[in-house]
């Protein structure tokens, strides 16, 4: 069973930076897409960044420049660096994972998903 545990979220005013981590255990795919996504209070769920086992990543255009995900095979964590942090950024973020080499930024196709860390940017 996948488990995913993010933290690093917190209160920054416009133009801070923070940094999201998530620590994932329990599963032994040689083929992951991990990603970050959002959900502000009325609003469905967002795409904010994917990355395959390859590497390869894929951004939603509204942070394209100020995010960057990446992760640490090694430490089997997901970061994602949030820079340039507007007070639209704000919402719930969630880590999630997704077994296979198909990498989108798509919710319904994650099947696991962490607790989520709340991001609040203040103006």
């Amino acid at each position: 069973q996948v488990q995913l545990v993010e933290s690093g979220g917190g209160s920054v005013q416009a133009g801070g930076s923070l940094r999201l981590s998530c620590v994932a255990s329990g599963y032994t795919y040689s083929s992951i897409c991990m990603g970050w996504f959002r959900q502000a209070p009325g609003k469905e769920r967002e795409g904010v960044a994917v990355i395959d086992s390859d590497a390869a990543t894929s951004y939603a255009d509204s942070v394209k420049g100020r995010f960057t995900i990446s992760q640490d095979n090694a430490e089997n964590t997901l970061y994602l660096q949030m820079n340039s942090l507007k007070p639209e950024d704000t919402a719930m973020y969630y880590c999630a994972a997704r077994q296979g080499p198909w990498c989108a930024r798509l919710a319904n196709y994650f099947s696991y998903w962490g607790q989520g860390t709340q991001v609040t940017v203040s103006s």
